[in-house]
């Protein structure tokens, strides 16, 4: 049976490699960063919205809240290098200290939650937006088009 030493260090090890390729991953690959990542995902939203022909006025509203969720993103990929420093400095401690590590775990932990929430609220405001035909167009497009659809 593992010690719970070993344990921690093996979270230790798997949390830093993680961070190491969500950072690698937020940077951009190939030389595609935020701004590149932002271009396509707003290309993607106008295209799923050309098959439900939205109004100028709803298409706003969606810019709205997308800007607010690029806004929300862009805030934590700013905290991505903090992130990456405590992580080292945890894994380089002669004794790794249980209580900072569930300390730095909880703090991911309230960031993500706080990132669903804001996704969570964009859904339910882009569905009060959209009629009923509309969204059911958006998703159409979504599921023909998404990653793995072969669409």
């Amino acid at each position: 049976m593992l010690s719970r030493r070993t344990i921690l260090a093996s979270v230790a090890v798997a949390g830093v490699a993680l961070v190491s390729g969500v950072a690698a991953f937020a940077q951009g690959h190939m030389g595609r960063g935020p701004g590149m990542m932002k271009r396509v995902a707003s290309a993607m939203i106008d295209e799923a919205l050309e098959p439900a022909q939205v109004t100028p006025e709803q298409r706003a509203k969606i810019y709205a809240v997308r800007d607010r969720v690029f806004a929300s993103m862009e805030a934590q990929r700013q905290t991505r290098g903090q992130h990456m420093a405590q992580a080292l400095v945890l894994f380089e401690a002669d004794t790794l200290d249980p209580a900072q590590l569930a300390a730095f775990a909880a703090q991911h932990e309230a960031e993500h939650k706080q990132m669903a929430d804001t996704i969570t609220q964009a859904i339910g405001e882009v569905h009060d937006v959209l009629n009923p035909v509309q969204r059911r167009a958006v998703a159409d497009w979504i599921r023909t088009h998404r990653p793995g659809s072969h669409g």
